[in-house]
């Protein structure tokens, strides 16, 4: 009788010998600082500047639905915890909306959650990630830099790593949101971009 998979297992991460939590250095990660940093820039100086009520709910509509199912129900429960089962077009669709949030592609989503899931597991880790940083270190770690462990596990994404949609997910995650910014331009002006 074989047991039943672990649903708190960290399902991606291939542990090498020698793999190591700690040694490692943070690195500014220059695509990722300056996509996150552009599009808070342009959050705090264009939003106060073209803000509506019109624009203002469809923020709050946009922001609830990509966070919670394409983020969260998307890419959080079947590609990181293998944890929500539904059709194959509706598993990409809700990734997609994911990657739309611009935070990453999904490779990068579960390489970056299964290691700190990892990591935290150990005896000890690196304070990235085990967020023991002062709160604004910690911030500024989060979205403009990566950690480069010395020596770091192996990643193994499974079936995710092999659906070719998703590998085209993880090249073009950020021109995923030009194609929504033409049409919210084309419904509601620069407001509705922003």
């Amino acid at each position: 009788m074989t047991a039943a998979p672990d649903p708190f297992a960290v399902h991606s991460v291939v542990e090498t010998p020698g793999c190591n939590p700690v040694e490692g250095r943070v690195a500014w990660d220059p695509a990722h600082s300056l996509w996150n940093g552009t599009m808070l820039a342009g959050a705090l100086i264009l939003g106060p500047l073209t803000l509506t009520w019109p624009a203002l709910a469809l923020f709050v509509v946009t922001t609830g639905l990509g966070l919670l199912l394409g983020h969260s129900v998307g890419i959080h429960r079947p590609l990181i915890h293998g944890s929500f089962e539904c059709p194959l077009w509706l598993e990409h669709f809700l990734v997609w909306v994911g990657v739309t949030v611009g935070m990453s592609g999904p490779f990068w989503m579960i390489r970056a959650h299964d290691l700190r899931d990892w990591a935290q597991r150990q005896p000890d880790c690196h304070p990235y990630l085990a967020h023991r940083a002062p709160m604004g270190l910690d911030a500024i770690w989060q979205v403009h830099c990566r950690l480069d462990l010395t020596h770091q596990p192996r990643f193994d994404l499974g079936r995710a790593g092999h659906d070719r949609f998703y590998r085209f997910l993880e090249r073009t995650w950020m021109l995923q949101q030009l194609p929504i910014a033409c049409v919210l331009y084309l419904i509601g002006g620069w407001p509705f971009v922003v």
